[in-house]
């Protein structure tokens, strides 16, 4: 493929829309389920509702990846959205805490197919020294979708009913699937689906070349999951009425750097983007953990969205530069269960060590300051050809 070649096609267009309306339909729903599962009467329960779906979807992931470099990108995508659609008629049915969460299990086998298939997709069709860019901005278009899905679900909450929320996050996921249908699949050689495609050789459970970025992810992933599950509840201690505030401030500002650094990443490199994205990670959850008013706290949530623009697309790309081109799904499949570590792991301890009382937000938001100068350490530190950028 040539350098040369632009991304900016219908393909990749239709990509990046299906990925915004994928990310808006499970994130829309995510400010409100805390207060929605101790309406329940579990919140001693509030840190497995992001850990339980990270859970599913990196057990998943093996399977997806295969499966993507067998029967095709596409399919994989499609059943991802499908698994959303679903489950937005099911949760107004969960009137129990069991049932809530089994149900939070089954969701995350949407992003344990969808974001895999998606991104060997773009590594098909962006060529080398452009993925950097490719992925900021299918990434800016996640980032918007997680931005303004929040905010929408918590404003249908608020004036509607908890329920058209759910509906309105299964239109979304339907819509993808729609936009979906009339994509090209770019896998060659494709394979019809075959149950033996489900029995997994120890060498397909992950791909050893890329341990370095997923190394960097799950260490910065910690501090998401940290934030998905405690910001809620504090941004009901500031007396901010909108849950998903915080989010759509993050977001706008991952939004905005994350073209830039996703161009940096192929001009200057992986590793130095990476190595300034984990300072910035460092101060935002240092200053989410000593915020105190509503304008710090709003600032805070500005850092960490730069953080994050940074440190997802340069990741993501550092990831394709090292997958085997036949391997890529498998790639993808490896950097997306060390990315359900972090968040899962993030979501379980931070909500054990909240455990509802808001003087310990400050524990819980520094544990992930501390993790993300783990991950900066790590890019100084492991030796050089651990790090290598050449697949």
């Amino acid at each position: 493929m040539s350098d040369t070649k632009s991304i900016y096609n219908l393909q990749f267009g239709l990509l990046c829309l299906s990925s915004f309306l994928f990310f808006s339909s499970f994130n829309m729903i995510i400010p409100e389920l805390p207060a929605y599962l101790e309406s329940l009467g579990g919140g001693e329960y509030k840190g497995l509702i992001i850990s339980l779906f990270t859970l599913t979807a990196g057990l998943s992931r093996p399977f997806s990846g295969k499966l993507a470099d067998k029967i095709g990108r596409i399919p994989v995508m499609i059943f991802g959205a499908v698994v959303c659609f679903v489950c937005g008629f099911i949760y107004p049915l969960a009137s129990s805490v069991f049932l809530f969460l089994l149900l939070r299990f089954f969701h995350g086998f949407s992003t344990g197919f969808k974001p895999t298939g998606t991104s060997a997709y773009v590594a098909d069709v962006v060529s080398a020294s452009r993925r950097g860019e490719a992925m900021g901005i299918l990434g800016l278009c996640g980032s918007l979708g997680m931005a303004g899905g929040p905010a929408i679900g918590s404003l249908l909450a608020n004036h509607f009913s908890l329920d058209m929320m759910f509906y309105a996050s299964s239109v979304s996921a339907i819509l993808s699937i729609i936009i979906l249908a009339g994509m090209k699949e770019t896998l060659e050689d494709r394979q019809p689906f075959q149950i033996s495609f489900l029995k997994l050789k120890r060498d397909e459970l992950f791909e050893p070349r890329v341990i370095a970025p997923c190394v960097v992810l799950l260490l910065t992933a910690f501090s998401f999951g940290v934030i998905l599950t405690i910001t809620p509840d504090f941004s009901d201690e500031l007396g901010i009425q909108n849950r998903g505030l915080f989010y759509t401030f993050f977001t706008i500002a991952s939004v905005a750097v994350r073209f830039f650094a996703g161009k940096a990443s192929d001009k200057f490199g992986r590793i130095q983007v990476l190595k300034v994205s984990t300072t910035v990670l460092f101060i935002g959850m240092l200053m989410l953990s000593l915020a105190d008013s509503v304008e710090f706290f709003l600032t805070a949530a500005i850092v960490f969205g730069l953080a994050a623009g940074m440190n997802t697309p340069t990741i993501f790309a550092w990831t394709i530069d090292l997958s085997h081109e036949k391997h890529r799904g498998r790639g993808m499949a490896t950097m997306y269960i060390a990315l359900e570590i972090g968040i899962g792991l993030g979501a379980l301890l931070s909500g054990w060590i909240y455990a509802n009382d808001p003087g310990r937000f400050i524990f819980a938001y520094g544990l992930g300051a501390i993790l993300s100068l783990f991950a900066f350490a790590y890019l100084f530190f492991v030796p050089r050809h651990r790090l290598a950028t050449s697949a």
